[in-house]
């Protein structure tokens, strides 16, 4: 059996599912999930080690880190500043690797083979790491290799999102907050340890927050909670 295990759709759903079902489990352990920098614990919680060195580039793009399933070591590239320089970014890649470990790894197979995930990310789509490869949803019914690597990639990272922001943790932190304003994002965004586009993204996808297409201005979505409603 491959340590890398077959293809699979899953549903946004599954995926939550499966972040939620680790924080519970690190739950009461000496890693007990914290905001903001979760991923910090749950790789602690996870044994994977976190090591830094200069990766090269894969088709011409820059690869941001990789996991290697049998010595479980993930290696984030040093020649990329931002990795180093923004907190929020290093969180959403490390909890993507961490995703590929949870998602998509034969865990038990792991420590007999020596394969690797990469995750490769360009300039344009690191901030904007939820649409890594530009996937969209219609892709991911697509049958040929290259959509399912998007697929599996897209995986990766919506487990990020939901394992950085459970919907728990943006209740409690958007208290007092009005979504619509750029500096209540700010701020919201590094009490729990990401970028803002990151966290746009994910108040975007649970309905929270609305943004027009072409346009910079933020609108209440219909699935925010009421008590956001009232607060101005």
């Amino acid at each position: 059996m491959s340590v890398i295990k077959p293809y699979r759709y899953l549903t946004k759903n599954a995926i939550e599912s499966e972040a939620n079902e680790l924080l519970l489990q690190m739950q009461g352990t000496p890693n007990s999930p914290k905001w903001p920098f979760v991923a910090d614990q749950a790789a602690n919680y996870l044994k994977l080690s976190v090591v830094w060195d200069s990766l090269p580039s894969h088709n011409n793009r820059p690869v941001f880190a990789r996991i290697y399933p049998q010595t479980r070591i993930i290696e984030f590239n040093e020649d990329i500043p931002e990795l180093q320089q923004n907190r929020g970014l290093e969180q959403s890649t490390l909890a993507h690797e961490i995703g590929h470990w949870m998602l998509h790894v034969n865990q038990n197979e792991a420590d007999g083979f020596v394969q690797q995930l990469e995750l490769s990310l360009s300039d344009e789509t690191a901030e904007q790491p939820f649409l890594c490869r530009k996937v969209t949803e219609q892709h991911i019914s697509k049958s040929s290799t290259n959509k399912q690597f998007d697929s599996i990639e897209w995986q990766a990272q919506y487990f990020a999102s939901c394992l950085l922001m459970p919907t728990h943790i943006l209740e409690e932190k958007r208290i007092g907050r009005d979504l619509t304003r750029e500096f209540h994002l700010d701020a919201m965004a590094q009490d729990i340890g990401v970028t803002k586009s990151n966290l746009k993204h994910r108040l975007k996808d649970v309905g929270w927050i609305c943004i027009p297409k072409g346009s910079k201005q933020i609108y209440l979505g219909n699935g925010v909670p009421n008590e956001q409603m009232r607060l101005f």
